[in-house]
């Protein structure tokens, strides 16, 4: 089951305001949480990380929100853990750790087989190098995850095309796959005195954060997405509760307004691609047969463009009310109409339109 997820890094002064963002991000569904032990180490002490979190993960679990930590062997031996004992992590209430730094892949090992079920995540951008070493120790894959980085710095996300070869190479262990994604609110922040937005993917930087959350869903690779930085505004939250993870979807820059039917075309019907598909269009042909009856009168019939979302009028007779998304740039000879353009900074979306995929337009 895909989920969302927000982060959190604790100091004393920010306490009831994490937990204030906890209650809001449950109201809108977000099921885990990822904070960074980490930087709170630098800012507090082993008792203080220790009550803190004991909170934080109380107040969570009142949601049945997971919580993960990151961690390094630094952590462990500030705190004096063995580098394979989690009664530490339990104590304090996570379920589970994300490793930035690793062992040796036998400590990995050891540590997915802990008493208490605690989740061990490891990083997902390395590829499946350091995955494959600890599977070789037997590792328990029942107990074992990856997530991608987070990158503060512009220009240092990763590139579409190593996220992909990453993901899949993980996704052929079975092993589930989480990354992370930006608030774009301003004074947002993460676990270092960098802000210039913090994403999994350099492409995602700059774009809202529903288009991100899109994207990452659409990818079919990624099972959890994250919100890395710190306070996303509830409009943001509200907008990434909207999305539907097991569908592709798009909004709308609408041109004109839209009839009663044309309304329920956009919004209500169900909507796939045939399985003959065009290179020109992606065509839901379904809505032709539910409103047969009703008539689509011919408006803004201009020539198409990529991204262009039209609804066949009543001059194109037996096919009147078919819905496409146009692919490649054409004529229009008047018996399309075309009701609006998916915006530019979601045209990445329509890399992933293909036969039978099942979609849907975001009111």
């Amino acid at each position: 089951m895909k989920r969302l997820g927000i982060s959190l890094y604790p100091r004393y002064e920010t306490l009831d305001k994490d937990k204030a963002y906890i209650t809001l991000a449950a109201k809108y569904g977000v099921k885990r949480i990822f904070s960074c032990l980490i930087s709170s180490s630098e800012h507090n002490t082993a008792d203080q990380i220790k009550d803190l979190y004991k909170q934080l993960t109380a107040h969570a679990h009142q949601y049945n929100m997971e919580f993960i930590v990151d961690v390094a062997p630094v952590i462990f031996e500030k705190l004096n853990i063995p580098a394979y004992d989690m009664t530490y992590f339990h104590e304090i209430g996570v379920d589970g750790i994300r490793l930035d730094e690793g062992f040796n892949g036998h400590n990995e090992a050891l540590m997915s087989y802990n008493p208490y079920g605690l989740k061990i995540e490891i990083n997902a951008s390395l590829g499946t190098k350091y995955l494959d070493y600890i599977l070789s120790y037997k590792g328990n894959k029942e107990n074992i995850i990856t997530c991608h980085n987070f990158y503060p710095q512009k220009y240092t996300g990763l590139s579409y095309e190593h996220f992909k070869k990453c993901s899949e190479d993980i996704k052929k262990h079975d092993v589930p796959v989480a990354a992370f994604v930006s608030s774009q609110e301003p004074g947002t922040y993460g676990p270092w005195p960098v802000n210039e937005g913090l994403c999994t993917l350099e492409e995602h930087r700059f774009l809202p954060i529903d288009v991100q959350a899109r994207h990452l869903f659409a990818t079919g690779l990624v099972d959890d997405v994250i919100i890395a930085n710190v306070y996303a505004s509830e409009e943001e939250l509200s907008s990434l509760a909207k999305i539907n993870p097991n569908k592709l979807s798009f909004t709308i820059d609408k041109e004109v307004d839209l009839s009663e039917v044309e309304e329920k075309i956009l919004y209500e019907h169900l909507h796939f691609v045939r399985g003959d598909m065009s290179e020109y269009m992606a065509r839901s042909t379904m809505t032709r047969i539910t409103f047969a009856n009703e008539s689509i009168p011919p408006k803004n019939t201009r020539d198409l463009k990529r991204g262009d979302v039209v609804i066949l009028n009543d001059q194109y007779g037996r096919y009147k009310g078919e819905m496409h998304i146009i692919l490649r740039d054409m004529p229009n000879e008047g018996n399309k109409n075309v009701i609006g353009h998916i915006a530019n900074n979601e045209h990445m979306l329509l890399d992933f339109i293909e036969p039978w995929v099942v979609f849907e337009f975001i009111k």
